[in-house]
């Protein structure tokens, strides 16, 4: 069943999707969410299949993420997660990091969010921000699940957009171990107790074996002298 709503433009259309509980990625429970949108003009969709394009300043949140565009193409993936694709000068995407009070944020002319693999594309004029670190190009790829990061520049020779691709991440800050480092003190004793310097064993056998010193010479008068 395929429709088509018209709305005055002087009331915002917003839909709400129910969503089945299900796992949670991104910010806990994110695709456990209502998908809510509003649009300036007309959105045609699909409610059987749960997918629409929506245009004229949209925005489309489910739980921390938001994304605002002139355009945005969507669908409500099996698993109850979001699939957008984003046209405008420029999208916006914005989404909270799990077990975190930081965001990450993306810039472009065009976004594509896929909910089920957690990725986000961005093309023409890319900046993607988390925290203080961003990233710079005419491509950028996150993976928010394994935090990998890909940066492309336009192609030498290519009208438009920079060819070098840039980026800035700010150092921790104090006493903030970087991923996959173990943790401890300085000058914490190694298991097994503190260890004997070289030569060590060396220099105690032979202490061990040296001859024992005889004791001290005990000196007593000599009484026949006496009698003299």
């Amino acid at each position: 069943m395929t429709f088509a709503a018209r709305l005055s433009p002087c009331v915002a259309a917003a839909l709400f999707l129910a969503l089945a509980p299900g796992l949670a990625f991104g910010e806990a429970a994110d695709r456990n969410k209502d998908i809510v949108f509003s649009s300036d003009q007309p959105f045609e969709g699909n409610l059987l299949e749960k997918k629409g394009t929506v245009k004229g300043n949209v925005v489309i949140t489910q739980g921390t993420i938001s994304i605002h565009a002139d355009r945005i193409d969507f669908k409500q993936n099996a698993d109850n997660s979001l699939t957008a694709t984003a046209y405008g000068n420029p999208v916006s995407f914005r989404e909270k990091k799990d077990n975190s009070d930081e965001y990450y944020e993306g810039y472009a002319q065009r976004a594509v969010y896929n909910g089920q693999k957690q990725t986000l594309e961005l093309y023409d004029n890319a900046l993607l921000k988390e925290g203080n670190n961003e990233l710079r190009g005419q491509y950028v790829f996150y993976n928010n699940a394994t935090g990998e990061y890909r940066v492309e520049g336009a192609p030498k020779g290519a009208k438009g957009g920079e060819s070098r691709v840039r980026g800035v991440f700010q150092p921790r800050n104090e006493g903030e171990a970087a991923p996959g480092a173990k943790g401890g003190k300085e000058g914490a004793r190694p298991k097994g107790g503190t260890k004997e310097p070289p030569n060590a064993k060396d220099a105690n056998a032979k202490r061990s074996n040296a001859p024992a010193k005889a004791p001290p010479l005990a000196l007593t008068p000599d009484t026949s002298l006496s009698a003299k």
